[in-house]
Formats: C-alpha cells, sequence, structure tokens
C-alpha cells in the first residue's frame, strides 16, 4: 500500500514538472504581449508592471492581422474538411477491398509520411502557375489537402480495419449500399479517428510558413504565419506586436484540442496505437 502511494506520488510529480515545462513557454508568451518593449528586456519572465494592450490593437488594426487571420481560417477550414472527406473514403476502400492493388495503393500512401513535400517545391510553383492561382490563398488548399492525405490514410485504416467485419455485412444484407454504409455507420464510428487527423494535420496547416512564403506575394491573400514574419525587422523589431499577434494566432488552436480533447485521446488509443 505504501509503495503504491510512493508510485503515486512520483508520478503526480513527474506530470506537474512537465506541466510547468510545456506551459512556461506559453506563459512567457501571454505575459510579454501585455509588456512595454522596454520591460520585456528588463524582465521578460515577471509580471506586468504595467499593462498594455497596445500591441493587441496594433495588430489588428495596423498590421491587418484580421486579414490574416480570415485568410487562414478559411485556408485552414477547407483543407481539412477535403482532407477528411477524402482521406477517410480512401481509408474505407482500402481497408475494405482486399487486393494486391489496394495494398500498393496503401504503401503508396504512406510514403508520403516518409518523403517531405517540400521535395517537390519546384514542380508545385510550376503547377500553381498553369493554374493560375499563384498570389492567392486558394494555391494552398491543394498542396495542405496532399500533404495531409498520408496521415489521414494511415490513422482512418487502421482504425476502420479494428470494426467488426459482421456489422458490414449486417448493413449489406438488408439492402445498405457502400455509399450508405460508409456515410450512416462508418463516419459516425470514426469520430475519434477524424479528431486525431483534425487536430494532427491543423497543427501543420496554421503553422505552414514555407508554402504561403513561396506562393504568395500579395498582402491580400498572406496568412497568420507570413503576416508574423514580417513583423520582424533586420535591425528593430516590435516584440510587443509580434508577441501578441503570436497570441492570438494560438487561441485556435486551443480551442480546437480543447473541444476535440476526448475524441482525440480516444483516436489515439482506439486507432493510430492499433494495427
Amino acid at each position: 500500500m505504501r509503495w503504491n502511494k510512493v508510485q503515486l506520488a512520483f508520478t503526480y510529480i513527474v506530470l506537474a514538472v512537465w506541466s510547468a515545462v510545456v506551459m512556461f513557454p506559453i506563459w512567457t508568451l501571454i505575459v510579454n504581449s501585455l509588456k512595454p518593449q522596454k520591460e520585456i528586456f528588463k524582465d521578460p519572465f515577471g509580471l506586468p508592471k504595467t499593462f498594455t494592450f497596445d500591441g493587441y490593437k496594433a495588430a489588428w488594426s495596423d498590421g491587418r492581422f484580421d486579414l490574416y487571420f480570415t485568410n487562414t481560417l478559411i485556408v485552414t477550414f477547407i483543407s481539412l474538411i477535403l482532407i477528411l472527406l477524402i482521406g477517410s473514403m480512401a481509408a474505407y476502400a482500402l481497408a475494405k477491398w482486399e487486393s494486391p492493388v489496394s495494398s500498393f495503393l496503401y504503401v503508396f500512401f504512406i510514403a508520403g509520411l516518409m518523403i517531405p513535400i517540400r521535395l517537390g517545391t519546384l514542380d508545385l510553383v510550376r503547377l500553381i502557375k498553369a493554374l493560375n492561382l499563384q498570389d492567392t490563398y486558394w494555391s494552398l488548399i491543394p498542396v495542405y489537402v496532399a500533404m495531409g492525405m498520408p496521415i489521414a490514410t494511415f490513422v482512418l485504416t487502421a482504425f476502420i480495419k479494428e470494426l467488426p467485419g459482421e456489422m458490414f455485412e449486417a448493413a449489406k444484407i438488408d439492402g445498405a449500399s457502400e455509399l450508405q454504409v460508409y456515410s450512416r455507420i462508418v463516419l459516425p464510428l470514426m469520430r475519434p479517428a477524424l479528431a486525431t487527423v483534425a487536430i494532427f494535420n491543423m497543427i501543420k496547416i496554421w503553422n505552414d510558413f514555407w508554402f504561403p512564403l513561396v506562393f504568395i506575394r500579395a498582402e491580400e491573400a498572406r496568412t497568420v504565419a507570413l503576416g508574423v514574419s514580417l513583423l520582424f525587422g533586420q535591425y528593430r523589431t516590435d516584440w510587443t506586436r509580434a508577441l501578441a499577434v503570436l497570441s492570438l494566432a494560438a487561441v485556435p488552436m486551443l480551442l480546437l484540442y480543447i473541444v476535440l480533447a476526448r475524441e482525440f485521446i480516444k483516436g489515439l488509443t482506439a486507432g493510430a496505437v492499433k494495427g
């Protein structure tokens, strides 16, 4: 009994220390976004002596953060919807289609996890120019969908393979088509795995800097990551405004995780770990 209490206390201590390590950068980011720039350099880790919201006001009005935020939200939302829709349909087909061709296609999808998509940047630039999408945020959506398909196919295929086959056979005996089985049975059961895929891909899409930098020059099409980079000058940086923008940019990620946390954990244990 005493040994169990010692183990439990040790576990809580480790978790508390790890939580402090994880929360420290977030704490530093938020408190410094509320300080004047001189105070940031004097005491970067303490509470603000003089609270100021000038960084948030400047970011939203002068820095056009509202435009960058809207562009990023549109790109992320459409990309995630397409990744989840196409990825779930591909995973259902690969999980239920027993053929050497399906095995080859599955390996083809999984290969995307090992080959960075940035290696094809030059070809992607040519493709975007051919489609006349350069300098628009629409150029990012097909790239992000392609970038998210490997992890979506991997997680969702493993999840579907764990579902009992008798359930699909019973639905087909009752006269359900493949589309009805997919939409009425598979999709509702895949919510934990879909939440896992959504969180993994949203982090990459929301924070991506490379492809907006390569594809976009027009200010009206810039994303948050590209807009934040413009705040860091060669000789001078407005750290209050930069940290305020970074704080605002982190809000959607935190909200998504809070909303999908339970489904995310279920997806990790039921889909991504098995198989």
